[in-house]
């Protein structure tokens, strides 16, 4: 008879041989997710800087103006393609929008987000940075113009706040970088290690098997094979670049196959961080249902066309 003494020990053992096990390929996910990161948003930085990303977005006003969008939300678009969701939420603060504007927008921000570093978290996971980056920009475009044919015309505008305009020297921009970048580096390399060690331990005793039991109706409605139902909850909750070590290890190690991760990223990659990302735009007058049943829908359409895609290749 095994007493509950020899349980105890026996879980303690599992817990830490998870912890030994999940700890080098943490480290080894987060250290590439540090570099990738500091180079893009260095990078960023100084074309914000130089007016670069400015100039881009006054080259796109016609287009925005044509999905029935203010010029200016151009710059909302760009700030978010180029950066991530809190630039895009920084700049649509500072403009008179309805909130059937801002849904449109967020729409198209959450489809096409912080496209160097996740698009690199991708290609790091077996797909294909150019497809990826295509995929998730003219999903954002259509489902901006599919939106603005569709949604009610607004009848109310969200107050702008008095934005920031004091003229700001070089050196106390690359300052205020290196702060949040080390503030992003310590929440980042956490996040890393919690969730690859939180994955060991799932996948220890257990869980993710009863997990993909759960979610397979979801998964079958999406397209996506019952194995990928962890990765799917992580990059919903947690979005690309957070979930970043538990999709990368899947990979490599082929718990998942490369074909199964890449209709995933197909799926996530107009789709995830359906959490914090929508609650921030929420905050600021975006439509939640609006935000997230359009990027399902779509995310389903291009997931079924993918496996259309692969069926066909194999004939």
């Amino acid at each position: 008879m095994v007493s509950s003494g020899d349980n105890t020990a026996s879980i303690r053992v599992r817990i830490l041989k998870s912890i030994k096990e999940a700890m080098p390929s943490a480290l080894k996910t987060g250290r590439w997710m540090v570099k990738v990161t500091l180079i893009v948003s260095l990078a960023v930085t100084i074309l914000q800087y130089f007016g670069i990303v400015g100039r881009m977005s006054e080259s796109l006003t016609p287009v925005f103006r044509f999905l029935g969008l203010p010029g200016e939300s151009a710059l909302v678009f760009i700030s978010g393609y180029f950066v991530n969701i809190y630039s895009a939420i920084a700049v649509i603060v500072t403009l008179e929008m309805s909130a059937r504007s801002i849904t449109i927008l967020a729409v198209m921000c959450l489809c096409a987000h912080n496209m160097f570093i996740e698009t690199a978290v991708q290609k790091k996971t077996g797909s294909s940075v150019l497809r990826m980056t295509l995929v998730r920009t003219l999903s954002a475009f259509a489902l901006g113009f599919f939106l603005n044919r569709i949604m009610p015309e607004a009848t109310t505008t969200v107050e702008a706040q008095e934005p920031f305009l004091a003229e700001v020297g070089f050196g106390v921009i690359l300052k205020n970088w290196l702060i949040s970048a080390g503030w992003l580096i310590l929440k980042m390399m956490t996040l890393i290690i919690s969730l690859s060690i939180s994955q060991r331990l799932l996948a220890e005793f257990g869980a993710i098997g009863w997990l993909s039991k759960l979610l397979r109706p979801v998964m079958k409605a999406f397209g996506l094979p019952a194995k990928t139902s962890f990765l799917w909850i992580v990059a919903n909750i947690l979005g690309l670049a957070y979930g970043s070590a538990v999709m990368i290890e899947e990979s490599e190690r082929g718990a998942i196959s490369r074909e199964d991760v890449d209709l995933l990223n197909h799926h996530i990659g107009i789709s995830h961080s359906n959490l914090e990302d929508v609650i921030l735009f929420a905050s600021v007058g975006g439509m939640v249902l609006w935000m997230l049943f359009t990027r399902w829908a779509a995310s389903i359409v291009i997931v079924w066309l993918r496996k259309l895609e692969l069926v066909l290749k194999k004939q």
